[in-house]
């Protein structure tokens, strides 16, 4: 090129010659440009050059740029297009394996299966086509980051495959609080299919735990699978998501348990059908039971109750215990209690629990599952939002605020989080 400017530089050479080199340079600098900003199958250039017209749509890379490093192995495929009647995206790793991903609901980005390799080269094409036919790509090669030291572990209280009552939460909980500003970030990788779908939203009880609930209690043996896709998610303060979390439940029959003080009956229900009627006694004036929604936490064949410590000797005991099944962290529950069958129906004088006669107990015990609601009306004092799994004691209205992310009511035909319900539940909202 040097050379070239020394020619036309040079005392003798005509201006003529001159100014038709500098128009040679000058075309073929435009050519060039015009090759680089070309794409899609191999046209041969604008039909005013004597090629096919190139393809209508355009596709462009924003996320993660050509060349990155260091990016998240959380990394979604960001991309635009225009004009695109289809679009496609693979991505594969540095020796030619595809990785398994989905197009989110947006169109514009792309979510692999599961988080990518640490220190892995990947490459990802987008391909647009239009409504001529033609495909336009858009290419990125990128590298991930180094395995992160500091990791933020992700747990189910849920285990695969276990069978849940209709009322049961699903929780997920984190080893390190995760900051206000990223929840939203974690709450977009959270997803919910039940079958048949069902409306419900995630809900934040603290910074270490979300939860997930449908509008309306389960519908009855509906399957439901819940992924947490946080694997190499940045969590803030150099924090990272540790692994991705998948889980498989079953939600079993609709039992559910109704107690009115006033009566001192509990009514249980199978699918919508009464099925038993029981005589209980709730909690004494000084120590009354509460009124609300709650759901059985765990249940106990035998244990002790213990409130020496708590109470003090005046007022606690020491007392065996069969048939528990906990309803509140403050010591509520279902058991049986022999020592008064012959009140229940008739008097309260528990400490709070829903007293229930040996034979009862057994049978309740022997019916009702993990998850399972039980709504108690009447009584002297209101059960706390937080004192157990209390999201159903919360209106609709008031579980939408604890979301991250605005609540969008579904589309029809939709099966995933927030989903929409095939038909309508059997059982009403508390």
């Amino acid at each position: 090129m040097r050379a070239s400017q020394d020619e036309l530089i040079r005392p003798g050479r005509a201006r003529g010659g001159r100014r038709r080199a500098f128009a040679a340079a000058v075309l073929a600098a435009a050519l060039a440009l015009t090759s680089a900003c070309t794409s899609g199958g191999g046209d041969k250039g604008p039909s005013w050059q004597g090629g096919a017209d190139g393809p209508k749509a355009a596709a462009t890379i924003t996320e993660p740029k050509a060349d990155a490093k260091d990016v998240p192995a959380s990394t979604t495929i960001s991309f635009t297009t225009k004009e695109a009647k289809e679009t496609a995206v693979e991505l594969k790793d540095s020796a030619g394996k595809a990785v398994e991903g989905e197009l989110q609901a947006d169109g514009k980005t792309w979510l692999p299966s599961g988080a990518l390799e640490y220190g892995e080269t990947y490459t990802a094409t987008v391909t647009a086509t239009g409504d001529d036919g033609k495909p336009a790509t858009a290419t990125s090669t990128f590298t991930t980051m180094a395995r992160p030291g500091k990791q933020v572990r992700i747990t189910s209280f849920l285990g695969d495959n276990q069978v849940v009552g209709v009322a049961m939460p699903l929780i997920v909980r984190f080893s390190r609080a995760i900051p206000q500003d990223y929840r939203d970030d974690v709450q977009r990788r959270m997803t919910v299919t039940a079958k048949p779908a069902q409306e419900g939203i995630w809900h934040w009880v603290s910074p270490t735990e979300v939860r997930y609930r449908p509008k309306e209690f389960w519908q009855a043996n509906s399957t439901v699978t819940y992924r947490v896709q946080a694997g190499g998610l940045p969590l803030g303060n150099g924090w990272y998501g540790r692994s991705d979390l998948t889980v498989d439940i079953k939600i079993g029959p609709a039992f559910v348990m109704t107690v009115e003080n006033r009566t001192k009956t509990m009514t249980v229900t199978k699918d919508g059908q009464v099925i038993k009627r029981i005589l209980v006694s709730l909690g004494k004036k000084t120590t009354p039971s509460s009124s609300g929604t709650m759901v059985v936490i765990e249940k106990l064949r035998h244990t002790v109750f213990d409130t020496m410590e708590e109470l003090g000797p005046e007022e606690g005991y020491r007392t065996e215990i069969d048939y528990a099944q906990r309803l509140t962290w403050g010591g509520e529950f279902i058991h049986a209690a022999p020592w008064s069958e012959g009140v229940q129906g008739k008097v309260n004088v528990s400490h709070g629990c829903v007293n229930v006669s040996m034979k009862d107990g057994n049978w309740l015990f022997a019916n009702t599952r993990i998850g399972d609601p039980i709504t108690v009306k009447g009584t002297e004092r209101k059960l706390q939002n937080g004192n157990g799994w209390t999201d159903w004691n919360m209106s609709w209205d008031e579980y939408v605020k604890g979301s991250a992310l605005p609540y969008e009511p579904p589309q029809a035909g939709d099966d995933a989080e927030p989903g929409a319900s095939e038909e309508p539940s059997t059982e009403p909202t508390p």
